[in-house]
């Protein structure tokens, strides 16, 4: 018979549901860890172990995990020190944005403060054109006058969003191995890998967000996959994303910008699920989390 193990963690429960091929469900509920959320994970794993006589090595199915932990992090500002790197004269870009207003007749309207502060911002001389050619290189010795400077104010990741490296992304290449070379245990986004798009608000702001999550979600996410192979899970981990899809752990540690609706998600699907069951072709669901609320509204469910 094969199981299935799916694991949500929130903000202030983790819970643990195991189905077997009958459709047979196992629960339970235990307190997120925040010190160590593989602590929780695993305390509510073996409990519904327990619950159904079954060892690790009975869960020859899938084991899904979906989190509200990269969504966390952002709203109480618990990343670590990141930086920014932009094309010279850009410096402003996460405060400029894009201009628009989500209320567009309120003058007096203030935005959150960006990520990445403005001392943390800085300007390397390069240049792409609109069409993807070089019109200047990068300028390494700046790269590397920057690199001693994040050394001694600390900094743990870096995002790196240049001017069209969207059309050419080389130039991101090039300062992001330099850095890789120079400080080794720095964690690196790069625009063009993450949001290879035109504009570059969205760009910088996506790899921002990224940069700023990361040093959070990957080291946890590879001592996840490590701990359940050492204790016998015959499958490694998959990740639910924003989009309700799931991909190895791996990818998504190098892209939790992907993973903020990770567990809002997994509540959109299964109400999707009872739409189909049920029968309704409209419903409203509502997930109330310990630090965020989340609502989905299903209308016309016959309509593809």
């Amino acid at each position: 018979m094969t199981y299935s193990l799916a694991v949500d963690i929130g903000g202030t429960f983790t819970d643990i549901v195991l189905r077997d091929a009958s459709g047979r469900l196992t629960v339970d509920k235990t307190l997120t860890t925040p010190h160590d959320l593989i602590e929780g994970f695993f305390t509510g794993v073996h409990a519904v172990l327990k619950s159904a006589d079954l060892r690790p090595q009975n869960v020859d199915g899938v084991v899904v995990h979906a989190t509200t932990v990269v969504t966390n992090a952002l709203i109480e500002r618990k990343g670590l020190s990141t930086a920014l790197l932009v094309t010279a004269g850009f410096r402003d870009i996460l405060r400029i944005r894009n201009e628009h207003r989500y209320e567009m007749y309120d003058p007096q309207i203030e935005f959150p403060e960006p990520l990445v502060p403005a001392e943390l911002t800085f300007g390397v001389l390069e240049r792409v054109r609109a069409d993807g050619s070089v019109l200047a290189e990068p300028d390494l010795a700046q790269v590397d006058a920057v690199a001693a400077q994040l050394k001694a104010k600390n900094v743990r990741s870096v995002a790196i969003c240049f001017l069209n490296s969207f059309a050419n992304p080389a130039h991101e290449r090039i300062v992001a191995k330099r850095l890789n070379e120079l400080m080794p245990e720095l964690f690196i986004t790069m625009s063009s890998d993450v949001a290879p798009q035109i504009r570059e608000f969205p760009r910088a702001s996506t790899a921002t967000v990224n940069a700023y999550t990361m040093p959070i979600s990957q080291p946890y996410l590879r001592r996840l996959s490590e701990r359940l192979a050492r204790e016998g899970f015959p499958n490694s981990p998959l990740i639910m994303l924003s989009s309700g899809g799931v991909v190895a752990a791996e990818t998504a540690g190098r892209n939790p910008v992907r993973m903020i609706e990770s567990g809002p998600a997994a509540g959109a699907l299964a109400a999707c699920h009872y739409c189909e069951v049920l029968g309704i072709d409209r419903l409203m669901s509502f997930d109330m989390g310990g630090t965020t609320a989340k609502a989905c509204l299903i209308e016309d469910r016959t309509r593809r």
